[in-house]
Parts: C-alpha cells; sequence; structure tokens
C-alpha cells in the first residue's frame, strides 16, 4: 500500500505508518491545485488530508486509490458524491479534536467577556486602561446555548459549567433525555428558543446544505442586545455579511474561529471586513490545532490505515448507504481453500441474487472459516441445496436480519 500524507501530520503516526505501508509519502505543503498529480505520481492507494480540498479530478488521478481519510471530523471538503461513485472509501476521525475546539470555544468567550484582546493590545500600545477594562459581567449565572450536541458541544457543556454557566443544548435530531441528564443540560425545543433565552450561543454543526447560513439575519436578529455568538463549527453555517451588520450595529458580538470562504493556504494575506469589527475577536481556524489533538488524531488515522491494510475494513467510513434494506443473512462455513467463496459467489451471481456486505473469519490452523454474506433477496432452496452439495462447505444456514 502507498500512502500519500498531503496535510499537516505527527512524526510519531509517519514513523508506525512507515512500519504499516509499502511506501509513505509526506507532503504537507501540496495545494488543492497540486493534489491530483501528486496522487498520480505515487500511485497512491491511500490519501490522508487534513484541510486541503480533495476534488473530483483529484479522486480520478489513479485507479489505485481506494481510501481518504479526513484528519479531522468534518468531511465537506471532499467530493464525497465522486468518492462514492467512484467506489473510493471516505473515512473520517470523529471526536479527537473535542476537546481542543471545547477549549478554543471556552477562550473566545473568556476573551470576548473580559475583552482580553483589547485590553492587551492597548497595552502593547503603552496604554493603562483598566477604567475602560474592569467592568466585564462575568461568566457565573451566564446562560449559554449549544447548537448542535455531539462530542465537541458536550465538552464545551462541561467546561461552561465549571464556570457557573447555565446550559441548553438544541440538536436537530433530539437529545435523549438520558443523555441530558448526564451532561447536566436542559433541552430546547427549537433553535429559535435557543437564539432568544440565551447570553452566549455556541456553534457546533457539521457544514452540509441543510446548516448552509443557518443563521442569518433573521436568526441574528432573535438574540439578546450584548448576546455573544460563538463559531468554532465551520464557516458558511453563518451569513457572514448578516453578521457583519448585526455586529457594526452594535446588538451582538462575536467569537469567531471558521468563516466563509476561507483561504486555502495556512499562511497569507487575507483581507476581511468582518475581522476588522472590534466586536469580532477571531482566530484563523486553529480549534483543532494542538498537541494533544494532533496525537489523537495520527493515533486514529494509523487506527483506520491499519484496519484496512491487515483486514480490509474501513473505519469510520462516510460514504457507506446506511438506508438499504438488507433482507438475509447467509452463514457458509467452509474449508479454508482457495475458490470455495467465489464458487459461492458465483451461484449467487447466476440466480440474481444481490449480495451487499460480506465477511469471513478464519478459524485457528487455518482449516475452517466461516463467511457470513448479507443479501437483498431470498435465495431460493435450490440454490441452497446446490450449496450444501458441495464438498469443501461444512454447513450453510440462513437467517432472516434481525433476527436472533
Amino acid at each position: 500500500m502507498r500512502v500519500l500524507i498531503a496535510d499537516k501530520f505527527s512524526s510519531r503516526g509517519r514513523q508506525t505508518l512507515e512500519v504499516l505501508a509499502r511506501k509513505v509519502e509526506y507532503r504537507p505543503e501540496l495545494s488543492a491545485d497540486e493534489l491530483p498529480a501528486a496522487v498520480a505520481e505515487l500511485a497512491a492507494d491511500i490519501l490522508v488530508v487534513r484541510s486541503t480540498k480533495v476534488t473530483a479530478e483529484c479522486l480520478g488521478a489513479c485507479d489505485s486509490l481506494s481510501v481518504v481519510i479526513r484528519a479531522g471530523a468534518g468531511v465537506n471538503t471532499i467530493d464525497l458524491a465522486t468518492a462514492s461513485k467512484r467506489g473510493i472509501f471516505v473515512a473520517n476521525c470523529p471526536g479527537k479534536n473535542a476537546i481542543a475546539v471545547a477549549e478554543l470555544t471556552l477562550g473566545l468567550v473568556l476573551s470576548l467577556d473580559r475583552r482580553i484582546v483589547d485590553a492587551t493590545a492597548e497595552l502593547r500600545l503603552g496604554t493603562w486602561n483598566k477604567k475602560r477594562y474592569g467592568k466585564s459581567r462575568g461568566l457565573l449565572g451566564q446562560r449559554m446555548g449549544l447548537i448542535g450536541f455531539g462530542m465537541i458541544a458536550r465538552e464545551v457543556a462541561a467546561r461552561a459549567q465549571a464556570f457557573g454557566v447555565e446550559v441548553q443544548a438544541y440538536a436537530r435530531r433530539g437529545i435523549p433525555a438520558e443523555v441530558a441528564e448526564e451532561y447536566g443540560v436542559t433541552v430546547a425545543p427549537d433553535i429559535d428558543t435557543v437564539l432568544r433565552t440565551n447570553d452566549i450561543v455556541s456553534l457546533h454543526v457539521p457544514y452540509n446544505e441543510s446548516t448552509h447560513h443557518l443563521i442569518g439575519a433573521e436568526q441574528l436578529a432573535m438574540m439578546q442586545s450584548g448576546a455573544l455568538l460563538i463559531n468554532t463549527s465551520r464557516g458558511g453555517v453563518i451569513d457572514d455579511a448578516a453578521l457583519h451588520d448585526a455586529v457594526r450595529e452594535g446588538r451582538i458580538r462575536a467569537g469567531l474561529d471558521v468563516c466563509e470562504d476561507e483561504p486555502s493556504s495556512s499562511h497569507c494575506e487575507y483581507d476581511n471586513a468582518l475581522f476588522k469589527l472590534p466586536g469580532v475577536y477571531a482566530t484563523p481556524h486553529i480549534g483543532a490545532s494542538t498537541a494533544q489533538a494532533e496525537a489523537a488524531i495520527g493515533e486514529e488515522v494509523v487506527r483506520i490505515i491499519r484496519a484496512y491494510i491487515l483486514d480490509g475494513v474501513v473505519p469510520n467510513t462516510v460514504n457507506i448507504m446506511q438506508d438499504r434494506v438488507a433482507r438475509y443473512n447467509l452463514v457458509v462455513r467452509h474449508l479454508d481453500r482457495v475458490g470455495v467463496l467465489a464458487g459461492v459467489l458465483e451461484a449467487l451471481r447466476e440466480q440474481r441474487v444481490n449480495v451487499q456486505d460480506m465477511h469471513n473469519i478464519v478459524f485457528a490452523r487455518g482449516e475452517a472459516a466461516c463467511a457470513t454474506i448479507t443479501l437483498e433477496h431470498e435465495p431460493t432452496a435450490e440454490l441452497l441445496a446446490r450449496l450444501r452439495s458441495q464438498d469443501s462447505i461444512l454447513a450453510i444456514g440462513l437467517r432472516t436480519v434481525g433476527s436472533s
């Protein structure tokens, strides 16, 4: 297996991969435009990226590419439709950067509340202004609303509560009562309630069609005067133009780690009118950029690649169809000999029985194995009898999916 790592990645992780893979090429400087040529040149089997966009051109750069791993949680920078069409697995590392992002979220809240950035800037210019910056509200007793309640939001809730903040949460798919109780949060019925009733609103949702401009002018108008809006999730979740107007008018302040139309480069000139407003504190998408998060993500990427190389499975795959009906499991206990499973699959093909999934386990000493083949339609009694008659097949069983 040939692995191309096209973004920053831990040295320890690279060392482990060099033992697992045939070749590991580390090219963190590659841009999205340069990536297709690099994939083709290496004839990469596995591509690891962090923020670099993976386009349809990149996915089609060579036939060997079979797995793309996002060294992080979101996969909105990867062309999932093309990957699925080409049969390329796309995996991610959910939750491994949760603590890092949660820490930055609280950092932005504290900085806005105490106006740390402005106070520091004045001191660097030689001005001691205790009168101006000694009047913060303080976090104790404030109300914080979380939109989205995945791993990052839960870490935020725990840290906010340590400051005496009351936490309310909303998730589109609902929050089970036992989860809300475990994390000590109240559940909001809708986003509007979160916006209207909280002093601080923090966004923790993925970016997709349903969350594009989730917070626009109408939603911003619902927020309390003087409220803080925090976004450490993804650019595009907030309508930046509408946010610019709301902050400029002095109605709210914002803490941002992301924005719309972010640069693809890690270091470049960048002119954004939103970030120039005194009511905005911003960082250049560094939420997941801590040594702890980098190590955790590196370990997860290695785990995914190890599973693929050694076992042929891809953990954390995000582009596998989940809602396709699987009706039957065909369990084949067989001698571990060349051609046995090929014969079973050929018999299923002749009967036009579609295979949706299959895994095969070899027992100790390598004499026998057991294959579980998930089928869309029930095989006929004649087909089962034909399979049972083969000398290398020890037993055949058929179970309805979901039955014991």
